[in-house]
């Protein structure tokens, strides 16, 4: 009987043409070392463990002896083997973790936004605001280099501790959780470390409304550039950035002085339509018509701003306008224009239709029944907060009165 201890081994030599044979221990059957002569003729002794799974052999070396003692590979030994009577492959456990531990955070991020991209399950503006959390260095740049895999709930919050708004915090952290689910379905991972770290509160949603000396600044600092015209549109009309972003030639009634934004665009990339699906219709006041008159118009090219086949992408680059001005969003001018208008006295419901809201009046059973378009009002209301704006920038006299709500 061969009791593979550490006299024994160290005793164990090779004869005549043997050049590598595994001796077995009797006392633990799949344990084992190995021993061979090296391309250089040098003696190598390892310690090793043999044993079947599924019908197929396997063998894994657990160390190289005497740097490795008798008793600490046959604890070792033992402990693998006892994974194999629990049904368990563990050669086949730690090649799938070498192999995970080659897949990157960043590599297995470009895998998620492919299949993201490719299933079409989001539009094109979630893409591109997932794709911002998860590879901006800002946000997870610490994870980009290191294996999906080896991301610990301790390196998740400490990445979420370190972005500064509480906003941006539940932002990241909701989409690093979702791209972890689908990373834990694939295969790439062992678990979400997203799952218990602490939720972020987002606070309270944003108020921010420009006052009117804001809105000068921010007026007077657009260029003549297709962001400066971007955001007088906006302000002026009170639609969302991409549907201004991308708006089409094709949408743009000059002589009617009409925009109609789509319900559904196909092929869209960034703006695939109205967030309600619903047909859009407004008619612009002079001043956003002067505006738009003054876009080059470039033959086969449907979209206003922006180049090649897309409209404008360029929002991040851009930020915001106005030096010493309070932190302010695009998406703050929807919320200005709607919150002056209706200090103008224009009428809530008017200002919902404005901004092709389908809450409110035209939301439930009362959008069944009402039908009304307010094309007349919308324009009139348009045209008062247009004035507004160019009375404020130029500290002029405004040329409509403002309406009058009933008693």
């Amino acid at each position: 009987m061969t009791t593979l201890d550490q006299k024994t081994v160290a005793a164990i030599t090779l004869d005549g043409d043997d050049r590598d044979h595994i001796f077995r221990d009797d006392d633990l059957h799949g344990f084992g070392i190995r021993v061979r002569f090296d391309q250089k003729g040098r003696l190598c002794k390892t310690w090793c463990v043999q044993y079947r799974h599924e019908g197929k052999q396997r063998r894994q070396n657990i160390g190289k002896f005497p740097r490795m003692n008798a008793a600490t590979a046959r604890t070792k030994a033992g402990a693998w083997l006892n994974k194999v009577h629990e049904g368990t492959d563990p050669a086949g456990e730690r090649a799938a973790e070498r192999v995970a531990n080659k897949l990157t955070f960043s590599k297995a991020v470009t895998e998620y936004l492919a299949v993201k991209q490719r299933e079409g399950e989001i539009r094109d503006s979630s893409y591109g605001n997932i794709k911002g959390y998860l590879t901006n260095p800002k946000f997870f740049g610490s994870f980009h280099a290191k294996p999906v895999s080896k991301v610990t709930q301790s390196d998740v919050s400490t990445a979420l501790n370190a972005i500064a708004t509480a906003p941006s915090r539940s932002q990241a952290q909701a989409k690093l959780s979702t791209f972890y689910a689908w990373a834990v379905m694939e295969g790439h991972a062992p678990e979400n470390p997203v799952a218990k770290t602490k939720k972020v509160k987002e606070g309270k949603a944003r108020e921010r409304v420009l006052s009117e000396d804001e809105i000068r600044t921010v007026w007077n600092c657009c260029k003549d550039d297709d962001y400066g015209r971007i955001v007088k549109l906006l302000l002026l009309t009170g639609c969302r950035a991409d549907e201004i972003g991308c708006a089409r030639w094709s949408w743009i009634n000059l002589d009617a002085g009409t925009i109609t934004l789509p319900a559904e665009v196909e092929g869209g990339r960034i703006f695939k339509g109205t967030k309600n699906h619903r047909t859009h219709t407004l008619t612009l006041p002079p001043l956003a018509l002067q505006i738009i008159q003054q876009v080059e118009q470039h033959p086969g090219r449907d979209f206003l701003f922006g180049v090649f086949s897309e409209g404008f992408t360029k929002w991040n680059r851009k930020r915001t306008l106005g030096d010493g001005l309070a932190h302010w969003t695009i998406h703050d001018l929807r919320r200005t224009a709607a919150t002056h208008m209706a200090e103008l006295g224009i009428e809530p419901h008017i200002i919902e239709a404005v901004l092709n809201h389908i809450s409110g009046h035209k939301g439930g059973i009362a959008g069944i029944y009402n039908r009304a378009s307010y094309a007349k009002q919308m324009a009139r209301a348009l045209v008062l907060w247009a004035d507004h704006v160019r009375a404020v920038v130029d500290g002029g006299g405004r040329k409509v009165v403002p309406l009058r709500t009933s008693a």
